[in-house]
C-alpha cells in the first residue's frame, strides 16, 4: 500500500503575546491508503492540532505534510478546499449542521458546493444516509435530532464526498455511552466498507481498543 498521508518533524506553535506556545514537537506520522489509525491523548495534549494539520485545516510551523504526494504548504488556499470538498472527510465532536436545512440538504451540501445538480446530489445523500439508518429521517431538522442522530448526519456528510481520507476528532465525545458504542461500531463498519483510510483522535480508551494501530500523544509528542 502506498502513503495516503504523511508527517515529518511537524512543529506547531501560537504566539501569545510576547509568550510562545509550542504545541506539536517533531511529529512523524504515516498513513497508509485504507489503513485506520487511532490517536489518544488526554485534553490539551496536541491531538486535535495534530488532526487538523494532517487535514490541511491549519498549517504546521516547521516540517512538512504529504497528502498524495502533495506538500500542503505548497499549495494555495484554492487547491487546499478543493483537496478538502473532493477528498476528505470530517467529523467533529460538534456536529456542525446548518440548522436551518433538512437532514437531507445538510448531506448534499457538499456536492451542492462541488457543483453537482439537485437530483444528483439527493440521489447519493440519501444513499450514504441509508448507511448511516437515517432514511426515515430525511426531511427531519436538527432541532428534531437527538445527539446520536446528529453525530450519524455528520458522518454521512463526511462520507457523500466519497473520501479517500476520513478524519474524526473526538466523535463520540458528547455522547453516552450507549449512543457512543453504537457510533463506533458504524465508524468502524463503514471503513470496512468504503475501504478509505481513517484517523480517530479521542481520549475514550475503550474506543481505541477497537483499532489494530494506536498512538498515543502528550506534551505535543509520540508516547
Amino acid at each position: 500500500m502506498s502513503d495516503l498521508v504523511r508527517m515529518h518533524q511537524v512543529y506547531k506553535k501560537y504566539e501569545m503575546g510576547e509568550n510562545e506556545l509550542l504545541v506539536l514537537k517533531g511529529i512523524d506520522f504515516v498513513l497508509k491508503e485504507g489503513e485506520k489509525i487511532c490517536v489518544v491523548g488526554a485534553s490539551g495534549s496536541g491531538k486535535s492540532t495534530f488532526l487538523h494539520i494532517l487535514g490541511g485545516l491549519d498549517e504546521a510551523s516547521a516540517g512538512e505534510v504529504w497528502f498524495r504526494g502533495r506538500v500542503w504548504r505548497d499549495l494555495n488556499e484554492d487547491e487546499k478546499s478543493e483537496i478538502r470538498n473532493r477528498e476528505i472527510g470530517f467529523i467533529f465532536q460538534l456536529h456542525h449542521v446548518v440548522k436551518e436545512f433538512s437532514v437531507l440538504e445538510n448531506v448534499m451540501l457538499p456536492l451542492r458546493i462541488r457543483g453537482w445538480s439537485h437530483r444528483q446530489s439527493r440521489k447519493v445523500a440519501e444513499y450514504y444516509l441509508s448507511k448511516v439508518g437515517l432514511s426515515h429521517r430525511l426531511s427531519h431538522y436538527p432541532s428534531q435530532l437527538s445527539g446520536g442522530e446528529l453525530q450519524r448526519v455528520s458522518i454521512a456528510r463526511a462520507l457523500v464526498i466519497e473520501p479517500k481520507l476520513l478524519l474524526a476528532d473526538e466523535p463520540t465525545g458528547s455522547l453516552d455511552s450507549k449512543t457512543s458504542g453504537a457510533i463506533q461500531d458504524l465508524l468502524l463498519s463503514l471503513h470496512e466498507q468504503f475501504g478509505m483510510g481513517l484517523v480517530v483522535v479521542t481520549h475514550d480508551v475503550s474506543f481505541s481498543q477497537k483499532f489494530p494501530k494506536i498512538l498515543r500523544i502528550s506534551d505535543g509528542q509520540w508516547v
